[in-house]
């Protein structure tokens, strides 16, 4: 046991990342039994269509799971009635003050976790009564911080300013990855793209077979005037440079944006003009594969690793 597994009253500190458009119910509760925690995405779903997932969550596993929130969505009022309604044990905060809802989720019997990418928030974070911190580096797919501060860099800054569990998030993919953020101060890890490519994910097949052919290189964080994001190099991401070429305004990219970008491309499948959201991770990811498979990689991977820095000479 550590201070994640049992905060979360899980086998192994891995924690999949609630991703827009990939994380539905048949990932997350993949992962809860597959020995981690599973994140419900919120963030692309109508409140409805959560309280369904939630529901059908529930029936295809035993095991804790929870579900992300970016705090921005519009619907943030009714959301968060359903995830008390439902009985929900775990929700993971993101994009906004977690003020607002910390104190009412806590009260309802609800852990919480805040997602962070400085220092600066991972305080206030604190400050505001989170029962963990997810410090995620500038390497993760998605919406991501302004700061661009690597998770290298990122976890041992923040570990020496919180006293509350810690979780590392952006470029982890394997197990090596794990061992390394938990060397550098983390008690546990945030998985994005590798579960993103996996069987169980949400995502569109189309989506799934690119992040497998992602290489070095193909992935960019852009779109700072509106919500940074890390994108694969489609036509879409060119059009935006382009824009920029030409001085465009922050309305002209919200004119190119449109409505629906990231369900265009991540959920169906659109590998022209939709919005592609992935980490730079996803050069070591080379198979799509079952959530369990992932998992037991993952924690074999970290038993070798951690061998090999036992016996390592000086």
């Amino acid at each position: 046991m550590n201070k994640i597994t049992e905060l979360f009253k899980i086998e192994y500190p891995i924690i999949q990342g609630g991703m827009i458009w990939n994380s539905g119910y048949k990932l997350a509760s993949a992962v809860s039994n597959a020995g981690g925690l599973g994140l419900i995405g919120a963030g692309s779903m109508y409140p409805e269509v959560l309280r369904e997932h939630i529901q059908k969550c529930k029936k295809a596993t035993s095991k804790p799971f929870g579900v992300n929130v970016p705090m921005l969505y519009p619907n943030i009022e009714e959301i968060m009635k359903i995830i008390v309604d439902e009985g929900v044990k775990i929700v993971f905060t993101s994009a906004g003050n977690p003020k607002t809802w910390t104190s009412h989720l806590k009260e309802n019997g609800i852990t919480v976790v805040h997602v962070v990418s400085s220092s600066v928030f991972a305080l206030k974070a604190q400050d505001a009564g989170v029962d963990a911190i997810v410090a995620e580096g500038f390497e993760a797919g998605g919406h991501n911080g302004r700061e661009e501060t690597t998770t290298f860099t990122l976890i041992p800054i923040v570990k020496e300013k919180i006293t509350i569990p810690l979780i590392a998030a952006g470029g982890i993919a394997t197990g090596r990855g794990m061992l390394a953020a938990m060397v550098l101060g983390a008690d546990g890890v945030q998985v994005g793209s590798r579960f993103a490519a996996s069987v169980e994910s949400s995502a569109h097949e189309n989506f799934k077979e690119t992040i497998v052919n992602v290489k070095e290189g193909d992935t960019q964080l852009t779109l700072k005037e509106l919500a940074p994001v890390r994108l694969i190099k489609n036509k879409f991401y060119q059009d935006v440079q382009h824009l920029y070429e030409q001085c465009a305004t922050k309305e002209d990219l919200i004119n190119l944006l449109g409505r629906a970008r990231a369900k265009r491309g991540m959920f169906e499948g659109d590998l022209i003009e939709g919005e592609l959201e992935i980490g730079q991770v996803a050069g070591l990811i080379h198979e799509i594969k079952p959530v369990e498979v992932i998992v037991q990689e993952m924690i074999s991977d970290f038993e070798t690793g951690r061998k090999e820095i036992m016996n390592f000479d000086f």
